[in-house]
C-alpha cells in the first residue's frame, strides 16, 4: 500500500461559522438511507469490494483516511477536501501526506449521484467504504455503520497538528488524546489493532532504532533480533521511498497477529510498545489477542470513532464532488 504511520469530544453542539456542529452520536442511524436511497449501502459494498479483488492493500487504505478524517473535526469528509487557493486543506497536512485511496471514494460517489442524486454524504460513504474493504476477505461486515452524516465546509491543514495521533507518542500522550475524543484506554488499544493492515516508512521508527535518546543507541524495549531486522530493512539514513510491514508477516491480513507480535516487543511503533508500558492496557494487548474478542471489541471502537462529531441534520452539507464543497 503504503499505508504510514498511526491511525488511529464534547457530547454538546458548538457554534462554528454559524453553522451548528452535531455532536450526539445518537443522531446516526441503521440504515439511515432506506427510505431515500435503498441501494447506497449495497452499491458502496458491491464497487469497494470489486476494488479489493485487485487490491489487497485496500483496507488498511481505507480504514487510516477514515481515522484521520475522524481525528480531525470529526466524521465529516474533510479530509476529502481539496486544497482551494492558498489555504491548505487537511490532505495537504504533513500526516497526511501518504494517505491513499481517495480515487476509489471518488468512484463511490459518482456512481451513487447517477441514482440518487445530492443524497448519501461524502463522509458515510468513506465510513462504509472503510467497513467493506477491511470486511472483502471475511464476505461479511466486520462491525455495524450508523449512517446520517453530513459533510463538513471546512477543511484546514492546521487542525491536523495535536489531533492525530503521532506514532513517536508516549502512552500518557495517546491516552490525553483519545480522551479528548471521548475514546477510553480499551479504544485506544483496540483501534490500535488496525496497524495489523499496512505497512509504514522507515521514517516513522528510525529513530527506534538508530538514535533513541540522541546518542545513536537503540530502544531497549524492542525485541533485539527484530531490531537488527528492520535496520537491514531500513538503513541509516532512511531512504523515504522504502516501506515496511507494521504486522510482520502479516500484513495483509485482519486478525490478532499485531497484538501477539507487540507482546513479544516487536511493535513497530514508538506508540505500539507504549502499549505495553500501561498496567491497564498491556492487559489489553494480552486479552485482544484472542480474535473474538478483538473483532467485538474493535467494533465498538470503531462505531465509536465513527460518530464523534458528527455533522446531522441540517448541519454541513451533501457534496456533490467529495473534493470540493458545493
Amino acid at each position: 500500500m503504503s499505508v504510514r504511520v498511526s491511525l488511529f469530544v464534547l457530547l454538546v453542539p458548538f457554534v462554528l461559522l454559524g453553522v451548528t456542529k452535531i455532536c450526539d452520536a445518537g443522531l446516526l442511524s441503521k440504515n439511515f438511507y432506506k427510505k431515500s436511497c435503498s441501494q447506497a449501502e449495497n452499491l458502496v459494498r458491491d464497487i469497494t469490494w470489486s476494488k479489493a479483488q485487485t487490491d489487497s492493500t485496500l483496507g488498511a487504505k481505507l480504514l487510516r483516511v477514515h481515522y484521520h478524517d475522524c481525528f480531525v473535526k470529526g466524521c465529516d469528509a474533510s479530509i476529502l477536501l481539496d486544497t482551494v487557493g492558498t489555504n491548505q486543506s487537511e490532505k495537504d497536512a504533513r500526516p497526511n501526506l501518504s494517505l491513499l485511496g481517495f480515487e476509489i471514494i471518488d468512484d463511490i460517489k459518482s456512481q451513487i449521484e447517477k441514482v440518487c442524486p445530492g443524497v448519501v454524504s461524502c463522509a458515510d460513504i468513506l465510513a462504509l467504504a472503510a467497513r467493506d474493504s477491511v470486511s472483502f476477505p471475511f464476505k461479511k461486515p466486520m462491525w455495524d455503520v450508523l449512517t446520517g452524516r453530513r459533510d463538513g465546509r471546512i477543511s484546514l491543514a492546521s487542525d491536523a497538528n495535536g489531533n492525530l495521533p503521532s506514532p513517536f507518542s508516549d502512552f500518557n500522550t495517546l491516552k490525553q488524546l483519545f480522551a479528548r475524543k471521548n475514546l477510553t484506554v480499551n479504544d485506544l488499544v483496540a483501534l490500535s489493532g488496525a496497524h495489523t493492515i499496512g505497512v509504514a516508512h522507515c521514517g516513522a521508527f528510525s529513530r527506534r532504532l538508530f538514535n533513541f535518546t540522541g546518542k545513536g543507541d537503540t530502544d531497549p524495549s524492542i525485541n533485539a533480533t527484530y531490531a537488527e531486522s528492520l535496520k537491514k530493512q531500513c538503513p541509516n539514513p532512511a531512504n523515504p521511498a522504502t516501506t515496511v510491514e507494521m504486522d510482520p508477516q502479516s500484513s495483509l491480513s485482519f486478525d490478532t497477529q499485531y497484538f501477539t507480535t507487540l507482546n513479544q516487543n516487536k511493535g513497530l511503533f514508538q506508540s505500539d510498545a507504549a502499549l505495553l508500558t500501561d498496567r491497564v492496557s498491556a492487559t489489553i494487548v494480552k486479552q485482544l489477542q484472542v480474535p473474538k474478542d478483538f473483532f467485538s471489541e474493535f467494533g465498538k471502537s470503531m462505531k465509536k470513532m465513527g460518530a464523534m462529531e458528527v455533522l446531522t441534520g441540517n448541519a454541513g452539507e451533501i457534496r456533490k464532488n467529495c473534493r470540493i464543497v458545493n
